[in-house]
């Protein structure tokens, strides 16, 4: 019986000490099952670790809290509008439902559900962060030669085949991601991204516990804890009531980045780039400049300057991360971020402080 037992203990850890296979597959057709395994279920344990201390205020505090820490994930998934994610930590659960009714929120410290549409726009929240979502988006829009083979490893107890992305964009202040596959499935397993000079990944994502198969519609189907605890609203962060509610118009192109997608008529934070090299610019009300403004300006590392064009300009970089709040005298402040070099942070806010100001009508 004691044999048996020491056995049954080993096991796992046999499984872990095996070698990983080698599935022999090219990279280009690696890439296209990662991008086509959308619809393929699982479910599972993950952590995220962000290596991004991010100086920003209470209405960006998700994003402080998503790049700079550790975030543990259960995750249930059937297809891109069927699943769940809760984002569990030390003292509080956070749980998000997708479903044909759009997206739930429940916070459990709150003991509370907010309903909301899929913005266009939006913050990026925990569920992003899953290994599998993060990595087909990260591979999305990958180029042919700038992706090869890794050596494979295991992830989660799986042989997991290895993908590296390389941008080829000089542009980008990504140096490289590496994607661990399944092969069979193309679901992502593990991600690592690593800035410009960075010896140890800015984020990483990997299932500790992997399970492949659709999981049972009760997994991800949300219960209402009541009427009187359900909220809704038409935007669910900052960032997308910006890019609702403000009037202001981003211009076609930015730092000679093209815009990544506009729905006619609306949207005000412009996204542009193209695959991993990606700017962002968001008109800010003055609400949130003032004490962004404030909290930038007391950041280690950040430096002011001026110039007649854009007035008073902080500047800061955060592993591949730049930020740059434009305040020009007499216009409206504008936040400047995304996976660019500074130079192209400062060109982006000389074109929108010299342009004449446009707004949707």
């Amino acid at each position: 019986m004691a044999a048996e037992v020491a056995a049954l203990v080993a096991l796992p850890l046999a499984v872990r000490a095996l070698p990983a296979r080698d599935p022999d597959l090219p990279a280009t057709e690696l890439l296209g099952r990662v991008r086509a395994s959308t619809g393929e279920g699982y479910s599972g344990y993950a952590e995220a670790v962000g290596g991004l201390r991010l100086p920003l205020t209470e209405d960006f505090s998700t994003l402080t809290d998503l790049f700079g820490d550790r975030t543990r994930l259960r995750v249930w998934w059937r297809d891109p509008e069927d699943y769940r994610v809760d984002a569990v930590r030390a003292t509080s659960e956070t749980d998000v439902y997708r479903d044909a009714n759009g997206q739930w929120t429940w916070d459990y410290g709150e003991g509370r559900a907010l309903q909301t549409t899929e913005p266009s726009l939006r913050l990026p929240r925990a569920a992003d962060l899953e290994p599998a979502a993060l990595g087909r988006r990260l591979l999305s829009e990958a180029r042919p030669g700038e992706v090869s083979l890794l050596p494979p490893r295991r992830v989660a107890n799986r042989s997991a085949a290895g993908l590296r992305l390389r941008p080829a964009d000089p542009g980008t202040t990504v140096d490289r991601v590496d994607v661990w596959v399944e092969p069979g499935s193309g679901v992502p397993l593990r991600v690592e991204v690593y800035g410009s000079g960075t010896a140890r990944p800015v984020l990483s994502s990997a299932f500790l516990d992997f399970r492949a198969g659709k999981p049972s519609p009760s997994q991800t189907r949300f219960v209402s804890p009541g009427p009187a605890r359900v909220r809704r609203e038409l935007t669910p962060d900052l960032g997308a009531a910006i890019n609702v509610f403000s009037r202001v118009v981003p211009p076609a192109t930015l730092a000679g980045l093209p815009l990544r997608r506009r729905v006619e008529g609306l949207g005000s934070v412009g996204t542009y780039g193209s695959g991993v090299t990606v700017l962002v610019a968001v008109p800010l009300p003055g609400r949130v400049s003032r004490p962004l403004q404030e909290q930038l300006a007391r950041t280690p590392g950040a430096r002011l300057t001026g110039s007649s064009v854009t007035g008073g300009a902080i500047h800061l970089t955060v592993g591949p991360l730049s930020l740059l709040l434009s305040d020009p005298p007499g216009r409206r402040s504008w936040l400047f971020t995304g996976t660019v070099t500074d130079a192209t942070l400062g060109r982006a806010a000389a074109e929108i402080a010299a342009r004449p100001p446009g707004e949707r009508p």
